[in-house]
């Protein structure tokens, strides 16, 4: 007979009280907090997607917005440039100026310092849809972090900087090292 189980407004506690409950004594932090993680960065991506759209920005674009932005004036980088700064493929890079080229907020121009290369401008419109994207963007930001006060977003910032750093650099370990024999599924018996 399954148990009635009380719904709360916190579905990661509840689902490790469950766990706590049929497997007293196992040490379960790591794993609610790896939850909560990404449950904050799901929360935190369906808000800007609306944000973006609403603002008649695709995904990826503000990534090559930004760039183009940060790089000042004359706001001009190559593909390869951008595909670093965007963290994605060059074909993936491609894509996404293709599309922001027709939409009219940057444009390709031949490389003065290499016939067979392009450099990527913002357009006047591009310029004023970046600002005012990183503008209204700060005011999301706010309302997303608002439950945490200024000296609580600066600890959370260290803490999250202080995470990501083995995990950017490459230092934390491989997910397969983590099983011993090299296998997560229990070995099945041969009938």
């Amino acid at each position: 007979m399954a148990r009635k189980q009380q719904r709360t407004d916190d579905h990661i506690e509840e689902t490790f009280a469950a766990w706590r409950r049929e497997r007293p004594g196992l040490d379960l932090t790591g794993m609610a907090l790896v939850a909560r993680l990404l449950r904050v960065a799901h929360r935190f991506d369906e808000a800007q997607g609306e944000f973006f759209a609403a603002l008649g920005l695709k995904p990826g674009w503000l990534d090559v917005l930004g760039a183009l932005r940060r790089a000042g004036e004359p706001y001009r980088l190559t593909p390869t440039r951008l595909s670093e700064e965007a963290l994605i493929s060059t074909a993936g890079m491609t894509n996404r100026l293709d599309r922001l080229e027709a939409a009219g907020l940057i444009e390709r121009l031949p490389d003065p310092d290499d016939r067979r290369g392009v450099l990527v401008e913002l357009t006047a419109e591009g310029l004023e849809l970046v600002d005012s994207a990183i503008d209204a963007h700060r005011g999301l930001s706010r309302r997303l972090l608002g439950g945490l006060d200024a000296r609580e977003r600066e600890e959370l910032e260290g803490l999250l900087k202080k995470l990501l750093q083995p995990l950017d650099s490459g230092e934390a370990p491989a997910p397969a090292s983590l099983f011993p024999t090299g296998r997560v599924a229990p070995r099945r018996r041969r009938a």
